[in-house]
């Protein structure tokens, strides 16, 4: 943001990502901010678990969560981290939504996503990954709105924090606040029904690259070879729109 433009205190914020892709962790950092309501998963939570809350109030349609979000949004500001192993018709169907609330994306290297989901999921589908879906709701954002959303690479978030967290805040209209770059570990209520997705989240306590091994990889297991060749050019339509930090390397 620039020095003359207000903090935003109301509005909606979305991070949408392809699941195993590290949003978890920018949601953390999300939390350290005073007054922003911060939403876990509330999609993906209403079509894995029939209800989702907001506010204390639960809802169970995307009709319903979708307006409670525009609700909330005009009182407060809301942030809300979503992952795209299932479709969301509601949203894309849903001009308002798409316009008003502020659409963000993050993503990760498929190779990584694909072994990683594998490890925790063995019936895991080639939809369920996520950069499809993640490509479609971009294409529906970029199409109401005539702009192209801003797209975190967590590669660079990981190498550069601070950088490409202002980079963000300054797409997003945020102000920038390099003391959310480390937090307690520790988990959350919001994590509940899903928790065994989030051990790393819960143990994190700032954006490090830890290295992780994985049986099955697309370099060793034919299926997820596959995954990886049909997921890919979603990746990369992405990955051409990421932002750069001030002082990187322009792509």
């Amino acid at each position: 943001m620039s020095a003359e433009e207000p903090p935003t205190t109301t509005g909606a914020i979305a991070l949408w990502s392809a699941p195993r892709s590290r949003s978890t962790a920018f949601l953390r950092m999300m939390m350290q901010r005073p007054g922003v309501v911060t939403l876990h998963e509330p999609f993906s939570h209403l079509t894995d678990f029939g209800s989702t809350e907001v506010d204390g109030t639960a809802v169970h349609s995307e009709a319903e969560l979708i307006a409670a979000i525009l609700r909330l949004s005009r009182e407060r500001l809301v942030f809300f981290k979503d992952t795209t192993d299932f479709h969301y018709p509601g949203v894309l169907a849903d001009s308002r939504f798409l316009t008003e609330v502020r659409h963000t994306f993050i993503i990760r290297r498929p190779d990584e996503v694909i072994a990683s989901h594998y490890a925790l999921n063995p019936a895991l589908t080639e939809p369920e990954i996520g950069f499809g879906r993640l490509r479609e709701l971009f294409d529906a954002v970029a199409a109401e709105t005539g702009s192209v959303p801003a797209v975190v690479d967590s590669d660079a978030l990981l190498d550069d924090p601070e950088g490409t967290v202002r980079a963000y805040c300054e797409r997003a209209g945020l102000d920038h606040r390099p003391q959310d770059l480390s937090w307690r570990a520790g988990a959350h209520d919001s994590w509940g029904r899903a928790q065994r997705w989030h051990v790393d989240a819960e143990r994190s306590t700032g954006f490090v690259r830890s290295e992780r091994s994985y049986p099955h990889t697309v370099a060793n297991t034919p299926l997820l070879a596959d995954y990886h060749r049909a997921q890919l050019p979603h990746y990369e339509a992405l990955h051409r729109h990421r932002l750069v930090p001030a002082g990187a390397p322009r792509p």
